[in-house]
């Protein structure tokens, strides 16, 4: 490898055999910064969300997530999985680089033409004119995609999640100044449309910069195979996501009025924004921490639960907090003119932690080089999401809600038939793992819904924090009381320094350090 692919790609990947401590600590770093600074981008984003949703209507957010969905089916064929391929592959130069760069701005400035050219054809579609107008300037998106997925695949090779942690900050920023002023001005949608235009357009140029990641594109793909075959194997996997993940908006905006349809989505984007916006920074750490462990021949299991566990520690209570709280939640936050949309918010928040648990599954797998058994979870997704909302859009919005009772956890237990036996792990030493989370949340569940009956009834915002902070408490006190072993062990593994092999599968303990949270 020349010096310059080095600078390019970074260091090859250490054996964390050999250097256990620093590659924990490389990890433990990188989940910091990763999903440490995402959250408090989206403290920033919600802060102006919920400040943008109060100035704006229903419609607006109708029209917005007409757009979302053809956004979403293009950008499965945007190249990313290229780019995610360079995490995987141990030989890495300029070539490849320049290689996986032409493909990505092949795939996305056809995109863009294609979007920009079929605007009206999804505007007839949706009965709605101005959704032509919207996807027109949309397409921008894509041409800024080989300039993002390049250089935070470089990144994430090398475990260097700081500089990208910042960059997305300062963009959370940008995306909130230009959502405020357009909604106070008036634009109405467009502040939707143009916001997060401006973080992308940001991102682009300063990650660029940061990987130092600007290389001519090499259009000759010759040598570059197993690059395309494992990138375009998670592309079509990605096909499958897109199927699942985006057929109730297509498929209700068709039947569905724009307020109706602008009540459940945004109730969807509210109970998503845990599985959509924190899970993710995790499995950008967890794929090239998997494969680095799985390069120096460590066995997966053990961490897979660990992560699985932790996952659950954090949404669980805060998706069945969220059932129990919905509508003082939607009313303290959202305002009065979106009371209608707390039985959708209630309703869909008891189905994300399957949804969560599921979204962690890939990660491990891909990491053996082995995307067909996401490939497989994707297509069961594609199948059982669609048919459930055709089946339930008869029933009216509150349908496709009774629909994700039924499919999201349908397409975990599937997802873990596949997942679990490939990295040597039993379902009972998995269930074993979540059952203490799952019971402490029963237990909060109980308490909230006590005290619900018992309380006179009060101002949203008071409700909200008394059943929040009953909720909080309760969680909290059950797993102290009861399992202060889960209490310890993440303590453990967020705290400790020194790396420890974990136990074999299926023992009570596993070391606290996994080093993937």
């Amino acid at each position: 490898m020349t010096e310059v692919s080095t600078n390019i790609a970074g260091e090859s990947a250490r054996d964390p055999a050999d250097d256990s401590s620093g590659f924990a600590a490389r990890v433990r770093s990188a989940v910091v910064w990763r999903w440490g600074t995402q959250v408090v981008a989206q403290l920033i984003a919600w802060t102006s969300t919920i400040m943008v949703v109060r100035l704006l209507e229903p419609r607006d957010y109708g029209l917005f997530a007409m757009t979302q969905v053809v956004l979403t089916v293009l950008a499965f064929l945007n190249g990313h999985s290229f780019a995610t391929s360079l995490i995987q592959t141990e030989h890495v130069d300029r070539r490849r680089i320049g290689q996986v760069f032409g493909l990505l701005l092949a795939f996305n400035g056809a995109l863009a033409a294609i979007q920009f050219v079929s605007a009206p054809l999804m505007a007839a579609y949706y009965r709605e004119p101005m959704v032509a107008d919207i996807l027109r300037i949309q397409a921008v998106i894509f041409l800024t995609v080989p300039f993002t997925a390049l250089p935070s695949g470089l990144l994430a090779k090398r475990l260097e999640f700081k500089v990208q942690g910042k960059i997305s900050l300062i963009a959370a920023i940008i995306s909130a100044l230009i959502a405020l002023a357009l909604a106070w001005l008036g634009h109405g949608v467009w502040a939707l449309v143009y916001a997060p235009i401006s973080g992308f357009v940001f991102r682009s140029i300063a990650l660029t910069v940061a990987a130092k990641s600007l290389v001519p594109p090499v259009f000759d793909l010759r040598g570059a195979g197993d690059l395309v075959r494992f990138g375009g194997t998670l592309t079509i996997c990605q096909l499958f996501w897109v199927v699942q993940s985006q057929s109730d908006i297509f498929i209700a905006g068709r039947f569905f009025d724009t307020h109706d349809l602008g009540l459940y989505a945004e109730a969807l984007f509210l109970t998503l924004i845990v599985t959509g916006r924190f899970l993710p920074p995790i499995n950008e750490v967890a794929f090239p921490a998997y494969a680095e462990l799985h390069r120096a021949g460590k066995a997966l299991g053990p961490y897979f639960l660990r992560t699985s566990r932790t996952v659950m520690l954090v949404t669980a209570p805060i998706y069945f907090g969220l059932a129990l709280t919905a509508e003082p939640a939607v009313l303290t936050l959202f305002g009065e003119k979106w009371a209608d949309m707390a039985p959708f918010a209630a309703g869909l928040a008891i189905a994300m932690p399957a949804m969560a648990l599921q979204i962690v599954c890939s990660p491990a797998t891909n990491a053996m080089g082995m995307p067909r058994i996401y490939l497989l979870s994707n297509i069961a997704g594609a199948v059982i999401f669609p048919l459930a909302f055709l089946i339930a859009i008869t029933a009216g919005p509150m349908g496709l809600v009774h629909a994700w009772w039924v499919a999201a956890p349908l397409l975990l237990l599937i997802t873990l038939r596949l997942v679990l036996p490939a990295i040597g792990l039993r379902f009972i030493d998995y269930a074993k793992e979540l059952a203490p989370v799952l019971l402490a949340n029963g237990m909060m569940a109980l308490v909230v819904l006590a005290v619900d009956l018992v309380m006179p009834p009060k101002s949203p915002i008071v409700e909200l924090a008394l059943q929040g902070s009953v909720g909080a408490l309760t969680y909290i006190l059950a797993l102290r009381l009861f399992w202060p072993r889960v209490i310890a062990e993440t303590w453990a593994m967020l705290r400790q320094r020194d790396a420890s092999n974990p136990a074999p599968a299926g023992q009570t303990t596993i070391a606290a350090d996994s080093g993937v949270v």
